[in-house]
């Protein structure tokens, strides 16, 4: 079997832009994989084109890690989110072509499952005023659709420093939320890399009387020994790495203790075997993996086989039941929360099929997603700007 080429199918939202890319066999298989850039698309679509002619056409399908090694090293320049992004949509395209051929899912090719079921937390869900009545009445619509874990970020658009006032109004809605949703349901704090070290420690310890069960990316990811100095000074677990795109510069990360849970995006860091194989050096150092899933229903289904054969996987992060919820029609066997958790997967291959026709309803836009816009949390770009 050999690849013949690929097609690439962008499906646009206000916020994301979510990139499909097919790879097509001259035994009339095809697979597909997915990713969701950030003001790049455009330039992930450029890399795909050229790496069709440089490495896909007429390669083995089947020799994932060899297609890997080549797209990574074989333009000798250093690979970057971009490139890591591009190798990520063809390899988990492959694991579909090579689960597919053979009949059997992708988690029995990768050592076989050890769970039939992967808890999912919301995300997405708190596009609403930033109060506290409009927060808690959003995280109880979570808990009603059956989630038992759900994440946000409260803090406006804090920077380095958040002031006694905004400190209190951010407060009042993780407050809010804990409310909404009782003492058993897991409660994620995102801080989105946002501040000092020591607003993120003061932070932390106002949090701690609501039991999050992570702090998520407390200060910029760059400084290693900033991450470590929170960890030092708050029982709580820090979760990070979503921004990480190759799982070797995870090393100096887990040499430093610093973090109890890693979040690589599959999307983002080669796919599904490169996330396989930083999961198990996790292990190794007793730390929890947890993927950033920003995407849809493929990148989801990518993430859902890496977790059924992954000890020491935690939980799947899911936009789609809240935030552009129509999108999971441009997927055939989409994933689905039911009572909180995903059912692993026993169809072939990743166990979806993209629908082509659909994805079209849904053209490429001038998508942007402003962390520091007043409103950002409503993701509407057009939202505080008067455009």
């Amino acid at each position: 079997m050999r690849i013949t080429g690929i097609s690439t199918h962008v499906v646009g939202t206000p916020w994301r832009n979510l990139t499909y890319v097919q790879v097509h066999t001259d035994e009339g298989i095809t697979g597909v994989g997915e990713t969701r850039m950030l003001g790049r698309t455009d330039a992930l679509l450029g890399y795909l084109r050229e790496a069709e002619t440089n490495h896909l056409a007429g390669s083995d399908p089947f020799a994932v890690e060899d297609l890997v090694r080549r797209m990574k090293y074989g333009d000798y320049g250093r690979a970057g989110e971009i490139v890591m992004s591009g190798i990520a949509c063809v390899e988990m395209a492959c694991w579909d072509i090579k689960g597919k051929a053979l009949g059997v899912p992708v988690w029995q090719l990768l050592g076989g499952k050890v769970t039939d079921r992967v808890k999912a937390y919301a995300n997405g869900w708190y596009t609403v005023e930033r109060t506290p009545e409009a927060f808690h009445k959003a995280a109880a619509k979570v808990v009603e659709r059956g989630y038992r874990a759900l994440k946000l970020d409260p803090f406006g658009t804090g920077h380095f420093e958040l002031d006694h006032a905004e400190t209190l109004h951010s407060i009042s809605l993780v407050e809010a939320v804990r409310d909404a949703i009782g003492p058993e349901a897991e409660l994620l704090v995102e801080m989105h890399g946002r501040f000092s070290p020591a607003t993120a420690v003061r932070i932390a310890g106002e949090l701690e009387r609501f039991h999050p069960s992570w702090l998520e990316e407390p200060v910029p990811p760059e400084n290693l020994k900033a991450l470590a100095k929170v960890a030092d000074k708050t029982p709580l677990p820090i979760a990070t790495g979503e921004r990480i795109h190759d799982r070797i510069e995870f090393r100096e990360l887990f040499e430093s203790q610093a973090a109890d849970i890693i979040q690589p995006d599959v999307g983002h860091i080669g796919g599904i075997g490169e996330t396989r194989k930083l999961a198990a050096t996790a292990e190794t150092h007793y730390v929890l993996i947890a993927p950033h899933n920003v995407g849809g229903s493929v990148l989801t289904a990518a993430s859902l086989q890496l977790a059924g054969c992954t000890p020491n996987f935690k939980i799947l992060e899911h936009f789609n039941d809240f935030a552009d919820a129509e999108i999971k029609k441009v997927v055939k066997g989409a994933p689905q929360v039911v009572d909180g958790y995903f059912q692993l997967s026993h169809e072939p291959g990743l166990g979806v099929e993209l629908d082509t026709d659909a994805a079209a309803e849904f053209p490429q836009q001038q998508a942007r997603f402003d962390l520091w816009a007043e409103g950002w949390e409503k993701r509407d770009p057009t939202g505080g700007r008067g455009e």
